[in-house]
């Protein structure tokens, strides 16, 4: 299976990014936004992995969540990678204090001791709105993006961790959670 570790968001959370998605597809610019089953925040990609795998992840997954307590985590402002002027995917950005650093640097070693290639990019967490395909309308999408630069999305409590699957489909992927392990 292709897989990851994420956060699944709250209901509540979901359903504001999903307002604006709503406002940005509005601009019918060439990007293919996220859908609602894919609003997570993405700790570690795994690729590919076979059962045997899976299992071993769930365990190192149990681990560093024995080892992590609840943490405040909120959804605000929002921006480009790789910017502004260029931009490849659109995001809202998280802040979420130490507590979700620890947990995702506790996951990459561990995962790195297993044979899982370590990241060589810096940690930036965020949720991505959509992955621009074309020019087409773009900079519209952009001047949405910008009105909401620093407003706030919603906020929660990180209580659990995820190993999701990701099924690659002609309209887009398919997100589920194979397993999810409460934190300390």
């Amino acid at each position: 299976m292709r897989a990851f570790i994420a956060i699944d968001l709250d209901p509540d959370i979901k359903k504001n990014v999903q307002d604006f998605v709503r406002t940005l597809r509005a601009t019918r610019a060439d990007i293919r936004w996220a859908e609602p089953g894919g609003m997570h925040l993405t700790l570690k990609f795994l690729g590919e992995i076979d059962d045997g795998r899976a299992l071993g992840v769930r365990t190192i997954l149990a681990a560093a969540a024995a080892r992590q307590a609840a943490f405040p985590l909120r959804l605000e402002g929002t921006g480009a990678f790789p910017g502004e002027r260029s931009p490849r995917v659109l995001w809202i950005g998280v802040a979420a204090g130490p507590g979700l650093a620890t947990l995702q640097i506790g996951l990459e070693e561990a995962l790195e001791a297993e044979g899982f290639e370590r990241e060589t990019r810096e940690f930036k967490p965020h949720l991505t709105l959509g992955r621009v395909k074309g020019p087409a309308r773009v900079g519209e999408a952009m001047l949405e993006l910008e009105k909401r630069r620093t407003e706030g999305f919603g906020e929660m409590t990180v209580r659990k961790v995820a190993l999701f699957e990701s099924r690659l489909r002609p309209a887009g992927a398919e997100y589920r959670i194979v397993h999810e392990t409460e934190l300390a």
